[in-house]
């Protein structure tokens, strides 16, 4: 590269800081004041409430704590913008190779057409198509999925043509066309119908098979349909490598006799005696797989739903690990993970925006966000372990000429032999090389490893956002998915890759309190729980846990509770939710933290003592059609007897109980001037009620499918009539 070169990015810092700081320095007044208030009116030995008051203060204690560490993410947010188009006055011939990785586990949760939308948007980005390589890991090895590949490979040839002829975005033909009811100007008219007709003919095909469950014989005489056989299944099959589109063949073109991508299937191998490391053995078989195909210096790795939606991601993001004076040092470049079935307001607080506009720019400020799994690109000798050195020069050449003299059947054949069962063994693959093992959320420890390595990360969410997902859309979906994420943070947290462990000395204190914001999320399970049950029961006797309305302390409750609030509202106003979607936040803010959080610290707990072992839980992306229709009407989806239910449930019918008990005896008892001491009691007591509502309608009220069933209500009902009764004895 010349030195000639302009800056192909730039940073700006967010604005307000100043005043932010002013405001976090008073909150944390008003925490220590409330701390020093439990300290000095702590009811004595022997006197009714004191464990409830003591109980209380360490919940209180946790939560400054916590609100501490938080602050590292919005303390001082930086905010990265790229110039892509300094990116194309560059020789195209300069630009280095780019290898895609996309992962699918279950042709069942993640169907194949969803999966080849999203393959075939990233065929199709604004790039040279001999520069890219795209890769599908099947962790099922099923011939669905395989033969859903086929017919993309097919439509490929039609598909990448349009695109860019009218430049189509998004660039998934299912986003795409779902979205259309009619072409757009620049589209003729008879070509878009054309190309929908083919897509739906194609969809209606792959459908048809996955339906049958079997392809018919005909196509096995076909390349690649002869490696399964009938005693294959998902967790029993040999190791699989397919090149449906050879790159470097001439043949390989379009409609328009331009170059394809290369696309590659691989089902790595599966035995029931050897354990398959999940997501994480999947990801680092598409490594070594890759590394004997094409070679290329950048990989980007995205999940089966998360289509591209901007087919300038690629230039986005080479204009971090090209530019001359700050690209040497970056590591990987992440994307937000943004969801494109939220609803209007958010029933399952999925939309991240906080996440995305605050937390992340946060991060990145301290040397950079963690890799989350998807929608990110590494250069992939950090992949393979690489540390930082200042003398380090990549080859952005890597991969152009490599194997051009090997067929692409010898080609297979080496790279199934790098994805067998036993390839890893007695090496530092899952260790120190690849993707780490041994943990839920391998990809958060691999960032963590590779930024305490010397590499930096960057952050970037441009305009028209880069990728698109599927969120989940039932209660039980999304609990889950958040039980995992807390649960492998958790066990971070609690390893030897602790950020203030490992990262100490290695990257900076602000960027080890930032991945605890995460990494404690589980324990926040237990003085959120103790804060939604115990108050509610010290109402229901007529024990006071807060000071009077009249007491000067009562300023300082006030004070954090309405302005750790009001600003949440404004910040997420700010970052384009609505106010029933802040509402809708909080709700599921609780509900993650008295359950998603609760299991998963009580998984890692069990884990510790060897208990139990890890497992992986793919989350779903459809749902029945009424579920779906529910969905999009923002009514909770429940439907079945989870235990998390009975949980929801039973906390929401305490704190009815005690509301409307503790109400009562105040007014028999002591009449209206009774409520004076208990009055933060019963205004958290009846914020509680308020935020369960959709709890109390689907217990009582609701009649369709999605409701509590009556066991869970039941239960729910005994549970918390049964704490009731105790307490007033």
């Amino acid at each position: 590269m010349g030195e000639s070169y302009e800056a192909l990015f730039e940073t700006k810092q967010a604005k307000g800081r100043l005043a932010y700081k002013l405001f976090a320095c008073s909150m944390l007044v008003g925490i220590c004041s409330i701390w020093l208030y439990r300290a000095t009116h702590a009811p004595g030995w022997g006197e009714e409430g004191r464990w409830a008051w003591m109980g209380i203060f360490a919940a209180e204690l946790w939560f400054g704590f916590y609100w501490i560490i938080t602050q590292s993410v919005r303390w001082n947010p930086i905010y990265r913008f790229t110039h892509p188009e300094k990116l194309s006055q560059r020789d195209e011939a300069e630009l280095p190779n780019v290898d895609i990785f996309v992962c699918t586990a279950d042709p069942i949760a993640e169907p194949p057409i969803l999966v080849i939308s999203t393959v075939l948007s990233t065929m199709a980005y604004n790039y040279s198509p001999e520069k890219l390589s795209v890769y599908l890991s099947d962790d099922a090895g099923s011939i669905l999925t395989f033969y859903a590949l086929w017919e993309a490979s097919h439509f490929a040839k039609h598909w990448l043509p349009f695109c860019k002829k009218y430049n189509v975005e998004p660039r998934s033909p299912a986003a795409y066309f779902s979205k259309l009811c009619n072409p757009r100007d620049a589209c003729i008219p008879t070509e878009w119908s054309s190309m929908k007709n083919l897509y739906e003919e194609m969809a209606d095909r792959i459908d048809s098979i996955v339906m049958l469950g079997k392809i018919p014989e005909e196509l096995r005489a076909n390349k690649g349909f002869s490696e399964w056989s009938s005693g294959m299944t998902s967790r029993n099959h040999p190791p699989i490598v397919q090149i449906l589109i050879d790159g470097r063949d001439q043949c390989s073109i379009d409609n328009d006799g331009n170059a394809l991508p290369t696309l590659v299937y691989m089902a790595r191998e599966k035995r029931p005696q050897h354990h398959h490391n999940f997501k994480a053995g999947s990801m680092n078989a598409l490594i070594r797989a890759s590394s004997e195909i094409s070679d290329s210096p950048i990989t980007l790795n995205l999940d089966c739903d998360m289509y591209s939606n901007n087919s300038e991601s690629v230039r986005h993001a080479l204009c971090f690990f090209l530019d001359e004076d700050k690209g040497q040092d970056i590591g990987f470049v992440q994307y937000p993970q943004i969801f494109d079935n939220v609803t209007k307001n958010d029933l399952y607080g999925y939309s991240f925006n906080v996440f995305t506009e605050v937390e992340f720019p946060g991060f990145d400020n301290w040397g950079g966000p963690p890799y989350i799994g998807t929608g990110c690109f590494h250069r992939r000798e950090i992949l393979c372990g690489k540390k930082y050195s200042k003398d380090y020069k990549e080859d952005w050449k890597r991969g152009i000429d490599r194997k051009t003299a090997k067929s692409a059947c010898i080609l297979e054949e080496r790279a199934k032999s790098l994805i067998t069962c036993t390839y890893e063994h007695n090496t530092q693959w899952g260790q120190e090389i690849g993707l780490k093992y041994d943990c839920p959320v391998e990809d958060v420890i691999t960032g963590l490893s590779i930024q305490c390595r010397g590499w930096k990360s960057v952050y970037i969410s441009p305009s028209r956002k880069a990728f698109l997902g599927v969120a989940p859309t039932t209660l039980a979906q999304s609990l889950v998915q958040f039980k995992r994420w807390s649960e492998g943070n958790f066990q971070i947290f609690l390893s030897k890759y602790c950020p203030f462990i490992l990262g100490r000395g290695k990257i900076k204190l602000g960027l080890q309190m930032a991945y605890c914001v995460y990494g404690l999320w589980a324990p926040n399970s237990l003085p959120t729980l103790y804060y939604l049950v115990i108050p509610s029961l010290c109402l229901l006797k007529g024990i006071s846990l807060f000071p009077k309305i009249t007491s000067p302390w009562f300023m300082s409750f006030a004070y954090v509770t309405i302005g750790k609030h009001v600003y949440g509202l404004v910040e997420s106003l700010q970052c384009g939710d609505t106010l029933a979607g802040w509402w809708n936040f909080q709700r599921m803010w609780i509900l993650r933290r008295t359950t998603s959080f609760l299991y998963g610290i009580t998984s890692t707990i069990l884990k510790l003592l060897r208990i139990s072992e890890m497992g992986f839980a793919i989350t779903a992306k459809v749902s029945d059609g009424d579920a779906s229709k529910r969905y999009e009407q923002d009514v909770l989806e429940f439907g079945s007897s989870s235990s998390m239910f009975v949980i929801i449930g039973a906390v929401a019918m305490l704190n009815l109980f005690c509301l409307v008990g503790g109400l009562q005896r105040l007014v028999v008892d002591g009449g209206i001037m009774g409520l004076e001491p208990l009055f933060i009691q019963i205004l958290l007591c009846g914020l509680v009620v308020a935020i369960h509502l959709p709890i109390y309608e689907a217990l009582f009220i609701r009649k369709d499918k999605g409701s509590f069933p009556f066991s869970v209500t039941f239960l729910s009902f005994g549970f918390a009539m049964l704490v009731s009764l105790l307490t007033m004895v």
